[in-house]
């Protein structure tokens, strides 16, 4: 079985940093791109950014300049760098990750979810 784990959120003012992590677990033959999406209360879930196994990376524009995504291959973990934040980056942030197990099933997975408040 394979586990994605986030941790890093919570509550910050306006202007400030913080700093999301998301940790995979399990089986894993191999751990393709990787991503980091959110979903604000009565939206639709959206995607942040996302980064290849390579390291290739895509911003949505509305963090474009403020988050940066990066991942430890050898510790199969993903972060996110997230600064100047605002008012609607309030959301609960998920990560994906795409992920073969040795069977060479490959499939995407979803963390649980860690919530992020931006709040004076």
């Amino acid at each position: 079985q394979v586990q994605l784990v986030e941790s890093g959120g919570g509550l910050v003012q306006p202007g400030g940093s913080l700093r999301l992590s998301c940790a995979a677990s399990g089986t894993i033959f191999n751990i393709y791109a990787m991503a980091w999406y959110r979903q604000a209360p009565g939206k639709q879930r959206e995607l942040v950014a996302v980064i290849s196994s390579g390291g290739s990376t895509d911003y949505a524009t509305s963090v474009k300049g403020r988050c940066i995504i990066s991942r430890d291959n050898a510790k199969n973990t993903m972060y996110l760098q997230m600064n100047s934040l605002k008012l609607e980056d309030t959301a609960v942030y998920y990560c994906n990750a795409n992920i073969m197990d040795p069977s060479y099933w490959r499939r995407d997975y979803w963390g649980q979810g860690t919530q992020v408040t931006v709040s004076s």
